[in-house]
C-alpha cells in the first residue's frame, strides 16, 4: 500500500480519541457527461449539531482526497465537489480538540494537518468546486477558496474568517488566499472588521458580491443548480470572471499601494477595538503584510509558526473559555429557563413608542418573526416618523445587498402605526420602548391592561427600573417580563430576561423562545437595579468620573483602562451613551444601592449646559476639552496615576460582582461574563470579566477568594 502523507499526523489524532469526526462521505454523480466526485462534510451527528474540524476529521478528508487525485490521474474523474450537510459547510476549527494540544509541538502538527489536506485539495489535478450550502465559518471558508471554482447558496449565513476574534489567525490559507481573490480591503473587512465588530458574518448574497463565491443559487434547488452550473464549467459553457481578484506578485503599484493602505487603516482600527492589548488581529496583519510578495508556500510556513505561538499564550486560553465555555454553551443553555414547551406562540406583536429604540425593536421583530408589528405613540406624527425610520433603515439594508428587494417589501408591509393602543387586542406580545420614568411606565401598562387579551404578554425594555414595581398595580402581574436589549439592536446580542416575583413560567419561556427567534441570547436576571450590564458598567465609569471629579487629568483617568482593551473608553462611552441617560442611571444605582456609585456634579454641569461629552475633536485629529467646557468644572486636590485607577477600577468590579452574585441577580459569575461579553463587548482575550478579575487579583483583595477557584 502506497503511504498517505497523512500518516504523519496519526499520533496527533490519537491524542482527541472523543472527537466529534466530521465524515469525508464521497459518491459519484453523472451530470449530463461530466464525472463528478461530490465529498459531502458531515457529522452524522444531526441538523443542531455543527461540522468542526479536528485532527482525525482533516485526516480523513485528506486521505479521501488522496483516493480522488489517483482516480483523477487515471481518468475516472473530471472534478471533485465540496458541500455539507444542511445548513454547513463547515463551522471551522473544533475548538475543544484546539484546547487540548497543550504543546506547542502538537500545535504545530494541527497547522501543518490543515495545510497539508487544503493544499492537495487546491492540486488535485483536476478542478475543484465548493459549494457552499451553508456556515462556512474559520477553516470551514478556507476548504472553499482552496477549491479552484465556489458557488454560495442565497440562504447561507454565518460566512467570515472569526479567527482574529477567538485569538488565532486565517491559519490555513485565508490569510493568503482571500485577499488575492476579492482585493486586500474587503479581504481585511472580513478578517478584521468583521470579526472586531461583535464576531459579525456575512451571507450568501454579499459573498458573491465581494467575489468569494463565482456564483449564486437559492437554496430550493442549491446542490442541483451548482452541480449544473460546474457542468458547464467544464464544458467551457460558462466562463468566470474575478474583477475582484489581484495579485500581488504581479509588482503592479497600485495593487502594492492598495494593499499597503488596507493594513494601515485596519491597523488603525485594532488600535481602536482593542487598544492593542490582543495579540491576535495584529498578528493576522504582521502574516498579511509578509505575504504580500511571498509563495503560498511561504506564507503557509510563516501561518504555521504563528498559530503555534498564538496557541501557547494565555490569550487564547482565555478567548476559547469566553468563546466554546460562555458564548456556546452558557449561551445556549441559559441557567434558569423554563421548559421551552411552555411557551405560547407570537403570532403579532406591539410595540409602545415610536421613537429611535421602538424604531429599532420594531425592525428587529417585523423581520426575524415575520408577524405583523404595530407600533403606537401619543401623535400621529411621531408614529409616521417612527415607520418611516424602520422603511430607511430596510432600505439601506437592500442597498447593502443584506436583503432582498421583495423581502423588503413583506418586511416594509408588517410594520404599521396607530395613536391607540386599540391596535394590540389582538396582539400576543406587547414591549414599551418609552420614556425611562417609572409613573411613565406604569401608566403605559395599565392602559395595555385594558386592552390587551388575558393571555398577551406585556414586556419592558427598561435599562434600570424595577419591574416588580411596574407591574404591581396590574390584576395580571404575572404576565410582566423585562425583555432589555442593548443598543444597537441590530447589532447587540445580548438580551437581559427579567423575572419578577410573579413573573409566570409560561411568560418566561415565551421571553426566551422569543429571544433565540430573534436571534439573541437571553440571559435570565433577578429583578434588581440596572440589572447585570448597566450595574457593571455604571460602577466602572463611576469610578473613572470619580478620580477626574478629585483631580486627576482626563487623559490619564479615560486612558487607564487601555491594558483592558475595552471597545471604547469611559469618556467616549458616556458621551455615546448619553449624559443625561448616564447620570439618570447612576442616580438610581445611588439611590438604591448608596455612595459608593458615584453621580457627578461635573457631569450634571455638562448636561445642564447641553454638552454632551468631555472631548471634543481638534484640527490635527486629536482631542481636547475646549476652554470653555474646563470653565464649568470643579475638581478635589487627590489626583490619581492611571495605575492606581485601574487598580480602583478593578477592585470596584470585583466587589460590584461579588454582590450580584451574593444578591442572586444571576446564577454565577459565567452569566457575569456572558452578560458583559455579549452586552458590553467584553474583550474575548480577557476570558471574561471574572476570570480577569481573578488574574489580577482583585477577587482576592476584595472578596477574599476567586471567582473561579
Amino acid at each position: 500500500m502506497t503511504p498517505s502523507a497523512f500518516d504523519q499526523f496519526d499520533l496527533l489524532a490519537s491524542r482527541v480519541p472523543d472527537e466529534a469526526v466530521t465524515h469525508s462521505l464521497a459518491e459519484d454523480i453523472a451530470v449530463q457527461g461530466a464525472r463528478i466526485a461530490l465529498i459531502t462534510l458531515d457529522n452524522q451527528l444531526g441538523a443542531s449539531k455543527p461540522t468542526t474540524l479536528g485532527p482525525n476529521t482533516l485526516i480523513e478528508l485528506g486521505r479521501t482526497l488522496e483516493t480522488l487525485r489517483d482516480r483523477a490521474a487515471a481518468g475516472e474523474i473530471d472534478a471533485v465537489a465540496v458541500t455539507g450537510k444542511p445548513s454547513y459547510l463547515v463551522a471551522g476549527a473544533d475548538l475543544t480538540t484546539v484546547k487540548q494540544l497543550g504543546e506547542p509541538a502538537l500545535g504545530t502538527q494541527m497547522a501543518r494537518l490543515g495545510h497539508t489536506a487544503y493544499d492537495l485539495l487546491a492540486d488535485l489535478g483536476v478542478p475543484t468546486f465548493a459549494f457552499i450550502n451553508g456556515v462556512a465559518l474559520g477553516g470551514g471558508l478556507e476548504i472553499a477558496l482552496a477549491c479552484t471554482y465556489r458557488t454560495v447558496s442565497a440562504a447561507a449565513q454565518g460566512i467570515g474568517l472569526p479567527e482574529a476574534f477567538i485569538g488565532l489567525i486565517p491559519g490555513w490559507g485565508g490569510v493568503y488566499r482571500l485577499p488575492r481573490l476579492i482585493g486586500p480591503e474587503a479581504a481585511l473587512r472580513i478578517m478584521i472588521e468583521n470579526p472586531l465588530s461583535n464576531n459579525r458574518t456575512i451571507g450568501g448574497r454579499e459573498a458573491f458580491d465581494l467575489g468569494i463565491a463565482d456564483a449564486l443559487f437559492g437554496a430550493e434547488d442549491f446542490l442541483a443548480e451548482s452541480l449544473a452550473w460546474a457542468r458547464d464549467v467544464l464544458a467551457g459553457r460558462t466562463s468566470v470572471q474575478r474583477p475582484h481578484a489581484v495579485d500581488p506578485a504581479s509588482g503592479d503599484p497600485d495593487v502594492l499601494s492598495r494593499w499597503d493602505m488596507a493594513a494601515k487603516a485596519a491597523r488603525a482600527l485594532v488600535a481602536v477595538k482593542t487598544g492593542d492589548a490582543a495579540p491576535a488581529p495584529a498578528k493576522v496583519l504582521d502574516v498579511f503584510e509578509a505575504g504580500k510578495l511571498a509563495t503560498q508556500k511561504e506564507s503557509a510556513e510563516l501561518e504555521v509558526r504563528t498559530l503555534t505561538e498564538l496557541m501557547q499564550t494565555p490569550q487564547f486560553r482565555d478567548t476559547v473559555y469566553a468563546f466554546l465555555d460562555v458564548v456556546q454553551r452558557r449561551g445556549r443553555r441559559p441557567a434558569g429557563a423554563p421548559d421551552a414547551r411552555l411557551a405560547r406562540p407570537v403570532t403579532k406583536v406591539g410595540v409602545v413608542g415610536a421613537g429611535l429604540m421602538a424604531s429599532q425593536l420594531a425592525l428587529l421583530f417585523a423581520r426575524q418573526l415575520g408577524v405583523p408589528v404595530v407600533m403606537t405613540d401619543i401623535d400621529q406624527a411621531r408614529v409616521d416618523k417612527g415607520v418611516a425610520h424602520v422603511h430607511s433603515e430596510v432600505d439601506k439594508l437592500v442597498a447593502r445587498r443584506s436583503l432582498s428587494a421583495d423581502s423588503a417589501d413583506r418586511v416594509k408591509a408588517l410594520v404599521t402605526g396607530s395613536v391607540s393602543k386599540e391596535s394590540f387586542a389582538d396582539a400576543d406580545f406587547v414591549i414599551e420602548a418609552v420614556f425611562e420614568e417609572l409613573s411613565v411606565k406604569k401608566q403605559v401598562f395599565g392602559e395595555l391592561e385594558a386592552v390587551v387579551s388575558p393571555e398577551c404578554i406585556l414586556a419592558t425594555n427598561t435599562s434600570s427600573l424595577s419591574v416588580t414595581a411596574m407591574a404591581e398595580d396590574l390584576a395580571h402581574s404575572e404576565r410582566v417580563v423585562g425583555f432589555h436589549f442593548f443598543n444597537p439592536v441590530a447589532v447587540m446580542p445580548l438580551v437581559e430576561i427579567v423575572r419578577a416575583p410573579r413573573t409566570d413560567d409560561a411568560v418566561l419561556a415565551t421571553a426566551f423562545v422569543l429571544a433565540t427567534s430573534l436571534k439573541k441570547t437571553g440571559v435570565l436576571v433577578r429583578d434588581a437595579a440596572a440589572f447585570v450590564v448597566n450595574r457593571v458598567l455604571l460602577r466602572l465609569m463611576g469610578e473613572v468620573t470619580a478620580a477626574f471629579d478629585e483631580g486627576t487629568p482626563a487623559e490619564v483617568a479615560d486612558s487607564a483602562l487601555a491594558p483592558m482593551g475595552l471597545p471604547m473608553t469611559p469618556f467616549t462611552l458616556a458621551s455615546m451613551v448619553g449624559l443625561p441617560v448616564a447620570q439618570h442611571v447612576s442616580e438610581s444605582l445611588q439611590a438604591a444601592f448608596g455612595a459608593r456609585f458615584h453621580v457627578s456634579a461635573n457631569q450634571q454641569a455638562l448636561i445642564d449646559a447641553g454638552i454632551k461629552g468631555l472631548w471634543a475633536p481638534t484640527a490635527d485629529g486629536g482631542k481636547e476639552i475646549p476652554p470653555s467646557t474646563m470653565d464649568l468644572l470643579s475638581f478635589g486636590d487627590s489626583p490619581s496615576s492611571a495605575e492606581q485607577v485601574l487598580r480602583r477600577c478593578q477592585d470596584a468590579l470585583a466587589e460590584e460582582i461579588g454582590l450580584i452574585l451574593e444578591e442572586s441577580v444571576v446564577a454565577a459569575p459565567e452569566d457575569v461574563d456572558l452578560c458583559m461579553i455579549l452586552g458590553a463587548g467584553w474583550p474575548m482575550h480577557l476570558g471574561g470579566i471574572t476570570p480577569y478579575l481573578d488574574g489580577v487579583g482583585a477577587s482576592e483583595r476584595v472578596n477574599g477568594r476567586k471567582f473561579h477557584p
